[in-house]
């Protein structure tokens, strides 16, 4: 059996902020930008892997979510303790440094973990917490 991750779904509170954040700090592509009732879904991914793609979703567009979840829902991207996702990089310092550079809310700065990779944590601007690793 051989299975890949096609696409990971992170939510998103503002899709001009998320553009600006993973097509113009990031550098990934768009690869679709769907409107419906007033909500945007966009996907997009890294240049270069193009089976690899992330949609950033309006977290309240679920029609099974009731009123209280999407409350529960907005608290917690606000903390940010709602989503995550684990980005790799063969330039951590790099990397950094142009994050370091834009508005981007840093989290941790490039550390040795112990558990033996060395990374940096930041938040996208809907509260997701982004973890980047250094390639071996």
């Amino acid at each position: 059996m051989n299975i890949t991750i096609h696409s990971s779904f992170l939510p998103h509170n503002d899709p001009e902020q998320s553009l600006a954040f993973y097509r113009d700090l990031l550098g990934f592509e768009v690869r679709n930008d769907v409107g419906y009732n007033g909500l945007r879904w966009i996907t997009v991914g890294p240049v270069g892997q193009p089976q690899t793609s992330i949609v950033l979703h309006p977290p309240a567009a679920d029609p099974g979510i009731t009123d209280e979840e999407r409350r529960t829902v907005a608290e917690m991207m606000a903390k940010g303790t709602f989503a995550a996702i684990l980005f790799a990089t063969e330039d951590l310092e790099g990397s950094f440094e142009r994050i370091r550079a834009s508005d981007t809310e840093i989290i941790q700065e490039p550390t040795d973990q112990p558990y033996g990779v060395r990374d940096y944590a930041i938040r996208d601007p809907a509260g997701n917490l982004i973890r980047v690793q250094q390639l071996a």
